[in-house]
């Protein structure tokens, strides 16, 4: 099958994050929707992965949307807001930790994203992804470097993904309060580290990932779900590593993947 791509176009930089879609568009190639993600990097919690279809000519209405890592959290509450009222059309997807545990976190980050794109009532006629390749969209994609910050739409999905995934986190700490959900979101900071290991891991955990499975060890718990062999995490995501640090990827064939994916 012979990938559709954009013919060639100047992408005007004073559009700003507005650029690139507005180019798609221009040449016929819209809708164009953006995805992203947000919890890859956890030990506890889902991934949550969003896609979002702007308005063309919207850009006015979204002044300071950028990466949602970058916004404060009252300026994404608001900005979350505004998309959902604005845009064209959106989805988001909640991936569960048993999910997770079974398949591993890139394949069913890549899963997620496709889900997230045919979910939409809007078929895009372009998608644009945060970053790396998705295979078997249901749509022609491109990979954007920074997407969250270059492009629009994929900002707005990180939004989408971001404050949902920070909600379902703070609902969790009130059945979970020992962990401190609604402080570090899931990450591996010190204190959400000294807590599971001194309570064990709760069913909210990724059971596969590495410093998980040593807490559960250390208090004798097994996995409230199946854990797939080979998926078991090698590296462990502090709050402020980059894939650079650390690697954002929970699993070494994950890890494998994604360097396939980027190459």
């Amino acid at each position: 099958m012979t990938m559709l791509l954009p013919p060639r176009a100047v992408v005007r930089g004073s559009s700003g994050n507005w650029a690139l879609q507005s180019t798609l568009e221009r040449r016929g190639l819209g809708p164009v929707a953006g995805v992203d993600e947000a919890g890859r990097g956890p030990c506890a919690g889902p991934l949550v992965i969003a896609a979002c279809v702007l308005k063309p000519g919207d850009a006015a209405r979204f002044e300071g949307l950028n990466d949602s890592k970058l916004m404060t959290a009252l300026a994404r509450d608001r900005m979350y807001d505004l998309v959902l009222k604005r845009a064209l059309d959106h989805s988001v997807i909640v991936v569960s930790p048993a999910e997770i545990d079974w398949l591993g976190i890139h394949v069913m980050n890549l899963e997620g994203m496709r889900r997230a794109v045919a979910q939409m009532a809007t078929h895009p006629g372009y998608v644009l992804t945060d970053g790396f390749k998705v295979p078997g969209m249901p749509a022609p994609s491109v990979a954007v470097i920074k997407g969250d910050q270059a492009a629009a739409c994929v900002a707005a999905a990180s939004v989408l993904a971001k404050v949902t995934r920070d909600r379902i986190m703070e609902d969790l700490h009130s059945r979970y309060p020992q962990y401190g959900f609604n402080v570090h979101k899931g990450y591996c900071t010190p204190e959400h580290t000294a807590a599971l290991m001194e309570h064990g891991p709760c069913a909210e955990h990724r059971w596969s990932y590495v410093n998980v499975a040593a807490a559960a060890a250390k208090h004798g718990l097994a996995a409230p779900h199946r854990v797939a062999r080979g998926t078991t995490a090698t590296t462990v995501v502090q709050n402020d590593a980059t894939p650079a640090d650390a690697g954002e990827l929970a699993t070494s064939e994950g890890a494998e993947q994604m360097t396939r994916a980027e190459a």
